[in-house]
């Protein structure tokens, strides 16, 4: 009896993640672009507003996130059957702003943005943030009438795009666009080569190099004003498009930009999944969030490995795995499991690679020589040094000591390109 209900509610749980894309969508795409307000503990969501961009690259096919990664989740529903018809999970620099020790004496506000596949009817959009136990609480429910006149048709900011390496159709594809920052009108041949230099460090790593026939990259021809990036610490400002620049959060290698809404504009130039930002500069730094964007310096030595560093960060939602960091205070707390799949608090690490380790393998385990090339359980991960734990002693997620994913990583990262590309 206990078998036949457990099928009868894996037919049903079937039946409801079946989304024909046709039923509900068009072929373009809805961008929903809000503003995050709040403080330490306290947060505010605020519709600013909606465009209607070009093609949609997502997958038609796999329109429900069953992974649940980020911070944030947000879900869309047929407003007559009440059906879920698209999801997706993502971080934002707002979550990340509030474990640093100024959000503990202002409020500011920040540039937040989803995107979903332009729907052909009323659709409720419902917004998820995690609480302090990292259960999704609803913190926005917003009617989306897709006939609004109010919703931007216009291509805010038009730049042409080229392709660097394509492999077909945008839907069936993991779809990446380098977007420059800091490269005049005069160096956009550099910016070209820049993105053919990049292209080729993707396809140097695990998994990328043995999914390249499922990836496509675009480049946007968008020039700043001047070369390089903003850096306060030494009062150089430059003027650039995207107005990047280092110093976030006053860590001087940690290279953003809070105005995500340009960044959105000039992307929509070109199909994509995943914004990476080309910064023209040789000065080390980079940063990424998962689902938001990546940006990397481009003409530093390290560029390569920061590239494929933080693009694991903006894919998959991949933690650091390095224990110390004074920039965040109680990113993870230790009586809550991490959502990112590479790091535990050992609350629930059946959820986590516990399949992965060899028997024998104490856990937590110690770094000793015999596990230095195993899977296991390694204290100090996700900026703290005492109780969070990583898969293995190194990894290209830890330090660039190492050039290469753990098998942790490399798994998470083939299971998202197969969400975009199958």
């Amino acid at each position: 009896m206990k078998r036949l209900f457990f099928l009868l509610f894996c037919y049903v749980a079937s039946l409801n993640a079946q989304v024909n894309y046709g039923d509900y969508f068009t072929g373009e795409t809805l961008r929903f672009d809000f503003y995050h307000t709040g403080n330490k503990t306290s947060e505010t969501i605020s519709f600013d507003k909606m465009v209607k961009e070009g093609e949609w690259s997502g997958s038609k096919t796999n329109l429900i996130d069953e992974m649940g990664y980020g911070y944030y989740f947000f879900k869309v529903f047929d407003s007559v059957s009440g059906k879920l018809i698209y999801s997706n999970g993502f971080s934002t620099l707002f979550q990340e702003w509030q474990t640093t020790e100024e959000s503990k004496a202002i409020t500011r506000s920040f540039e937040g943005s989803i995107l979903m596949p332009f729907p052909k009817n009323y659709v409720r959009l419902d917004l998820y943030r995690r609480d302090k136990k990292n259960n999704f609480v609803k913190i926005l429910e917003y009617s989306v009438d897709p006939k609004n006149h109010f919703i931007i048709t216009e291509k805010i900011k038009p730049f042409e795009n080229f392709k660097v390496h394509y492999s077909g159709d945008p839907v069936s594809k993991l779809d990446i666009v380098f977007v420059p920052e800091g490269y005049t009108k005069n160096e956009m041949e550099k910016f070209r080569k820049d993105c053919e230099r990049f292209s080729g460090y993707l396809f140097e790593y695990s998994p990328f190099k043995e999914n390249k026939g499922k990836i496509n990259i675009w480049g946007i021809e968008a020039p700043s004003g001047e070369s390089g990036a903003d850096i306060p610490g030494n009062n150089i400002w430059v003027q650039t498009l995207l107005n990047s620049r280092f110093y976030t959060f006053d860590s001087e290698r940690y290279l953003m930009t809070a105005d995500y809404h340009v960044v959105r504009d000039v992307a929509a130039n070109a199909p994509y999944d995943q914004i990476f930002i080309m910064v023209n500069t040789e000065k080390y730094g980079g940063g990424a969030i998962y689902n938001f964007y990546s940006m990397t310096c481009v003409d530093n030595k390290a560029a390569k490995q920061v590239f494929v560093h933080e693009f694991a960060h903006g894919l998959a939602g991949l933690a650091d795995e390095y224990g110390s960091d004074a920039t965040y205070q109680d990113m993870y707390p230790p009586d809550v499991e991490p959502w990112e799949a590479n790091l535990t608090t050992l609350v629930d690490f059946d959820s986590k690679w516990k399949k992965l380790i060899e028997p024998g393998t104490p856990i937590p385990t110690p770094v000793e020589e015999k596990y230095q090339d195993k899977i296991g359980v390694f204290e100090g991960g996700g900026y703290a040094a005492k109780g969070v734990y990583r898969p293995t002693i190194n990894s290209l997620m830890n330090s660039f000591k190492s050039n290469e994913f753990n098998l942790v990583c490399r798994n998470v990262l083939q299971n998202i390109i197969n969400r975009y590309s199958e």
